[in-house]
């Protein structure tokens, strides 16, 4: 029973297996007919079985909703038949699935059986689980590589299996705009591409000589959207004010802070780091943005919206007069309470609307809005302000779970970022941070796990970043694990032994415990490596 993320409990009912055969009948009770459909086009496709609606007795899997399990919670059974996937909800029943799919073997995450005479056996145990937290996330970053929509729907179903169930789409930054908006076509028209692209880091010397660029059309995320919610993932998605906008400044310059800078000279940055072009704070930008998020609430059900809020260099709102101005008027202390203004003023548009603002935790600075939930990323610091004073968290500390940062400290880590963080680096990372009371850590609505694309030019790249290492978070955000000191890493890894298995299966180039193949190096591009261990905070 080599699960990953492990279960709060699995236990044997009687030593031995049961067969799956073509007569095994598939039961979806009312509420389940989307995890069944599930079934038979993933694990269906796999084993080459068709699970029938008609049958009877003990050879039929029967997926049910039981009110006696928590929301997402789920329990697996197998006492020699009738199989059942029973969940506390739709989402239960789903995970539930997923642990199914695992216990029939690596084989079953393929797409087309590969021996037909291939017998599937199903350990006769019974497996009860929940999830440790609601927000178990995972955000990708397509502005500064785009990934094409097909592997954001496969990424999709790497969360699922894994039982992740927020995807952050990072969707526009200085580098990219990447989601069409109708009403202001130029941010995909100009925004969406760039002339060339630094390779490496930002201090490398090497560019990729070529235009890069893409974006979803509406359709496209109405089509993600809907994968992900038949796969019980919530989509976030990420528009950026008013840091972090130079692809819009350069689509629409009457964004930029026209009074000091020559914004008509501005292109989609090619570089990285974080860019002095900010939003101007103007009505005519509120405007604009309000324009964006209408037809972004569209295409989002979510409940939350991300607004970036981040990395807002305030040099150009110091030499603007119209900046100077606006803060006058308001009778705001500096630029850190305009940006806390300009945020604040996207939080009550957004509760209007019966949404929630997150951002990152530099929205703390200058005070923030009531109901707006922070994305903790500069270390436990901002999350732990944020739950003393009453907000939603989710903990997405950059030394412990951005997986862009580099794996191991040998030479042949391509473009290597940051601190080493090792597989059991991450299984060790603990979301609530010390030094919170019990209706403080309440707040912790769960974690995420974040990668940053500026040194991943394409999939196999994100790939080797994100693996194994996702599946270590994983476990970390859904089992109920010893504190940090107290994990068994040693089970974790021999269960690994199979999870590779699985993840060959799915076609994933992780990085092998071993270190890297040839083809996964990149000698010679410079990184930013950062040595000793982080800082604890």
């Amino acid at each position: 029973m080599e699960l990953i993320p492990a279960p709060t409990r699995a236990n044997w009912n009687t030593a031995g297996y049961t067969a799956l055969d073509r007569e095994t009948a598939l039961e979806a009770r009312p509420g389940t007919e989307g995890v069944a459909r599930w079934l038979r086009t993933t694990v269906g496709a796999a084993t080459g079985l068709p699970f029938p609606e008609v049958g009877g007795g003990a050879d039929r899997i029967v997926l049910s909703i039981e009110p006696d399990l928590l929301p997402e919670g789920y329990r697996f059974v197998n006492d020699g038949g009738p199989y059942l996937i029973q969940g506390g909800d739709a989402a239960g029943v789903f995970w539930g699935a997923q642990t199914f799919r695992q216990l029939l073997g690596p084989d079953a995450f393929r797409r087309a059986p590969v021996s037909p005479d291939k017998d599937w056996d199903l350990p006769q145990i019974t497996v009860e689980d929940r999830p440790r937290f609601p927000w178990r996330g995972f955000m990708l970053d397509v502005s500064r590589h785009f990934m094409p929509k097909e592997g954001v729907l496969r990424y999709l179903d790497l969360m699922a299996a894994h039982k992740l169930n927020v995807f952050h789409f990072h969707l526009t930054d200085d580098q990219g705009w990447r989601i069409r908006i109708e009403r202001y076509p130029r941010l995909t028209e100009v925004g969406s591409w760039r002339a060339r692209t630094k390779f490496g880091h930002r201090a490398s010397p090497l560019w990729e000589e070529k235009p890069h660029g893409g974006h979803y059309t509406q359709d496209d995320i109405r089509e993600i959207v809907a994968y992900a919610a038949e796969r019980h993932i919530t989509v976030v998605p990420e528009i950026d004010v008013p840091g972090h906008s130079q692809a819009a400044i350069a689509a629409y310059p009457e964004l930029g802070n026209t009074d000091a800078i020559d914004t008509t000279a501005l292109s989609v940055w090619d570089s990285w780091g974080i860019s002095p072009n900010v939003l101007a704070p103007t009505d005519n930008t509120l405007r604009f943005y309000e324009g964006v998020f209408e037809e972004v609430l569209e295409l989002f059900p979510s409940e939350f919206i991300h607004v970036g809020g981040d990395e807002c260099l305030k040099d150009q709102w110091r030499a603007s007069p119209a900046a100077q101005a606006r803060i006058a008027e308001l009778g705001l202390a500096d630029e850190d309470e305009l940006q806390s203004w300009f945020i604040g003023h996207f939080a009550k548009w957004l509760s209007a609307r019966g949404r929630r603002l997150i951002g990152w935790d530099e929205i703390l600075e200058g005070g923030i809005a009531e109901g707006a939930a922070v994305s903790s990323w500069r270390g436990y610091g901002g999350g732990i302000a944020a739950a003393r004073a009453g907000h939603d968290i989710v903990m997405c500390p950059e030394q412990y779970v951005y997986l862009d940062h580099r794996q191991a400290d040998g030479a042949d880590e391509p473009v290597p970022i940051g601190y080493v963080r090792t597989l059991e680096d991450v299984y060790r990372f603990e979301p609530v941070p010390p030094g919170l009371d019990e209706s403080q850590a309440r707040r912790i609505m769960g974690t995420q796990a974040n990668v940053w694309t500026e040194v991943m030019e394409d999939h196999a790249r994100v790939d080797y970043q994100a693996f194994p290492r996702l599946a270590a978070f994983a476990e970390v955000a859904w089992s109920a694990l010893p504190a940090p000191g107290e994990r068994d890493f040693a089970d974790f890894e021999r269960r690994m032994t199979s999870h590779y298995r699985r993840l060959d299966a799915l076609g994933v180039g992780y990085r092998p415990p071993a270190g890297p193949l040839p083809w996964q190096r990149r000698p010679g591009v410079l990184g930013r490596p950062i040595d000793g261990p982080p800082p604890n905070r």
